[in-house]
């Protein structure tokens, strides 16, 4: 299986190309950016898939990161992997943002948790936790900095995100074996085409997963009365 991953989530832009029967990518780019997503992706996608032979008909599938995650950058990913997707004739596949910050993680920390926080802004983060084997142990929400560290339980438990130090700052305060073992702003594109890889696409829409409202504001002053 050949697929083709999209990153736009979070603080990157990201795209990659990996064969199920290759370790490492054909192709890959990762370029940290807090804004410009829009303008970055397209020709990004165009550079790493000029590197693989049979280009675009050569893919079986889609895969992008769903959220959390910036509102702008989540529905510049999804457009373009569903227009992919479509023109291509292949599946596109949701990936979670920070389970694809969690997975390199899993089953490689002596049997800890392993917890995933990013930065929601406004002392609030995105939070997952999840056993040494991947199953779930708290579900994705946004909650602040010490409801994370004690929504984790006993642990011990590693962290990974943005967020990973606050977090951890608050399950120290009270009394968690807790490690910070990667604080990326983004998770790896190429564990969201794993991760894509091995999803059903029944399951694993290319839908937004929002934990909160947009920050936007309607301009009423704009708006005509309505008669």
């Amino acid at each position: 299986m050949r697929i083709l991953a999209i990153d736009t989530a979070l603080g990157a832009c990201s795209a990659c190309v990996l064969d199920s029967s290759e370790p490492i990518p054909f192709a890959i780019e990762q370029t940290a950016m807090e804004r410009g997503h829009a303008e970055a992706l397209m020709p990004m996608i165009e550079r790493v898939m000029a590197k693989v032979e049979g280009g675009f008909s050569s893919l079986d599938r889609v895969a992008v990161t769903i959220g959390p995650g910036s509102y702008t950058g989540l529905r510049v990913g999804i457009s373009a992997a569903r227009a992919i997707a479509l023109a291509a004739g292949i599946p596109a596949i949701g990936v979670s943002t920070l389970a694809a910050s969690a997975a390199p993680f899993i089953g490689r920390e002596g049997g800890r948790v392993v917890a995933a926080a990013v930065d929601a802004k406004h002392g609030q983060v995105w939070f997952q936790a999840l056993n040494a084997q991947g199953k779930q142990l708290v579900s994705v929400r946004q909650v602040n900095h010490r409801d994370a560290a004690r929504a984790i339980g006993a642990g011990p438990v590693s962290l990974v995100g943005s967020a990973a130090l606050a977090v951890a700052n608050e399950a120290w305060s009270i009394g968690l074996d807790a490690l910070v073992v990667d604080d990326a702003k983004a998770p790896d594109v190429v564990w969201v085409a794993r991760l894509g890889m091995i999803a059903d696409p029944d399951s694993a829409p290319p839908r937004p997963l929002y934990l909160k409202a947009p920050e936007t504001t309607p301009q009423d002053r704009a708006r005509l009365p309505r008669r």
